[in-house]
């Protein structure tokens, strides 16, 4: 399988290319980036200038650059595996039209780990209907956006059990008594945390947590290489990272 790595020069891009040396049967033949720095692959600051065949496009950069690679995908119809975070609900409804003509698989977290854990979080939250819901994640002091896309993700997985839900990202403004739809996320950020996502279910005399540990971004890497090997065989359609896990 032959890659176009999308923020080659990215810390994600960067553990992407190093978790393929390990690879025999998939090779990273160009990637989009914007930084000079040496590389074993061309490395290009504008679609355009590509010129290699590729067969799957693995995109770990930056929400800006996500209209720019909607652009690309669509006009060469090319599969797509997308794990930029802070990407907009009209520019996700795009990469649902463009995937009727070409497979599009998008998570706002890669990790098979976390995608497990979500579809627990899901089924206890129909469960444990009484139970009070918070959500904390924590990552290191490069992360820009908040909530993390991953808890953004774990909260509508929520939502779909609980539909009265909604998120609330500061209560100091408030000073009031918790509402029973409010889910609490708390953003933490420090150090080289990779991330931790915990879901607190918070019942009468007890409590059930959930909790995911990231120790490396390699995780994230596995997890685009198996999406990009599951759209290999097919033609078209939007898929997440729950329709590799379940084949």
């Amino acid at each position: 399988m032959k890659i176009l790595l999308v923020g080659a020069t990215g810390a994600m891009g960067k553990t992407v290319t190093e978790v393929i040396m390990d690879h025999d049967d998939i090779e990273i033949v160009a990637g989009i980036g914007n930084r000079d720095i040496h590389s074993d692959f061309p490395i290009y600051d504008d679609f355009s200038n590509i010129k290699e065949n590729f067969d799957c496009i693995i995109d770990f950069s930056n929400h800006h650059i996500t209209p720019a690679l909607l652009d690309y995908i669509e006009m060469e119809n090319k599969k797509a595996v997308i794990g930029t975070t802070g990407i907009s609900n009209i520019l996700k409804d795009r990469m649902k039209k463009i995937s009727k003509n070409t497979p599009i698989l998008y998570s706002q977290n890669m990790s098979v780990g976390i995608n497990t854990m979500d579809n627990v979080v899901r089924t206890l939250s129909s469960s444990l209907c009484d139970f009070d819901i918070e959500i904390i994640e924590k990552h290191h002091n490069n992360k820009v956006d908040a909530p993390s896309g991953t808890a953004e993700m774990l909260f509508n997985s929520i939502k779909k059990e609980r539909p009265n839900s909604y998120e609330i990202n500061d209560r100091t403004r408030e000073q009031r008594q918790r509402n029973p739809n409010e889910i609490g996320i708390l953003s933490l950020r420090g150090g080289t945390i990779v991330g931790e996502h915990s879901v607190i279910f918070a019942g009468i005399d007890e409590v059930i947590e959930i909790k995911h540990i990231a120790s490396s971004k390699k995780i994230f890497a596995n997890g685009a290489i198996k999406a990009a090997l599951f759209l290999m065989d097919k033609k078209n359609g939007f898929y997440d990272m729950k329709d590799v896990l379940n084949g």
